[in-house]
């Protein structure tokens, strides 16, 4: 039996619960998945208040960061990139590990993209953080946009293979040259860039929110007629490897993947 839910706030839009369910019932695995409200500051009361009955946990904002100083066990990826979304039990212990950055590679393996060549990342939270180490030792040149420097010392420690810079916020001037933009800020915060959007792009334009459905600046780039990826695919891939982590099972990805997204986009219509 499995007992997980997603910790965030807010919590109330997300589709993981959604997400999960199917994927249980399509493994024939009993399970319940729901959304917690869990707040900045609330997870350590929540997880001791926990009894053993539970499986796991997905970790969306404000919950990323805080958790690894709570986990028994934190994956060295996950410590790289300061980021973990997903607690599971290992020896009866939380055990913290991140499928944002495996769950970003597999979102474009399954449009048969890959991160090689320049990649533009918008945004240096915790999903850039993941995008970054995604990317780094395949792309040739990483390119960071952010609106503040607090946490561009994060940012670097993700990079270790791939040419690393930074720009400004506004700085356009790379989505003409960028093979893969990467747009990982909060909802609304890049429609100001939109104006900027070169004419005729040939980059992939990557964007991982869902919500707004869709984006402004991914149906700008859309209109363009230049190729993308919707914000479902970064989740259904980083939640297939937690259905993957809690179940224990081994599954065609390709089935899930179809069949997650297909519910998906049921309940965003």
């Amino acid at each position: 039996m499995i007992k997980a839910a997603v910790l965030g706030s807010p919590i109330s839009h997300s589709l993981s619960p959604l997400l999960h369910s199917v994927a249980y019932k399509h493994l024939g695995v009993q399970g319940i998945y729901t959304p917690i409200e869990v707040k900045d500051g609330q997870l350590k009361g929540f997880l001791d208040s926990c009894d053993d009955s539970w499986t796991g946990f997905s970790l969306t904002m404000p919950l990323k960061e805080e958790v690894l100083e709570l986990a028994s066990q934190v994956s060295d990826l996950a410590k790289r990139i300061r980021s973990a979304n997903t607690l599971y039990k290992v020896d009866n212990e939380w055990a913290a590990q991140t499928t944002d950055v495996p769950g970003f590679t597999q979102a474009l393996h399954a449009h048969g993209k890959d991160a090689s060549g320049h990649v533009v990342i918008v945004g240096a939270g915790a999903t850039a953080r993941a995008v970054a180490a995604a990317c780094d030792g395949v792309s040739s040149h990483i390119t960071v946009m952010a609106r503040s420097t607090t946490k561009l010392e994060m940012m670097s420690n993700c990079v270790e293979r791939s040419t690393l810079d930074f720009v400004s916020w506004g700085d356009c001037n790379y989505f003409e040259s960028a093979d893969v933009i990467v747009s990982t800020t909060p909802a609304g915060a890049t429609d100001s860039l939109v104006d900027f959007f070169p004419a005729n792009p040939t980059g992939l334009f990557f964007d991982v929110l869902y919500k707004p459905w869709p984006t402004k600046a991914l149906a700008t780039w859309v209109k363009s007629g230049a190729e993308s990826i919707d914000g479902l695919e970064l989740l259904i891939h980083q939640g297939i490897d937690q259905v993957g982590l809690f179940t224990g099972l081994i599954f065609d990805r390709k089935e899930m993947s179809a069949l997650m997204r297909k519910e998906a986009l049921k309940a965003l219509k």
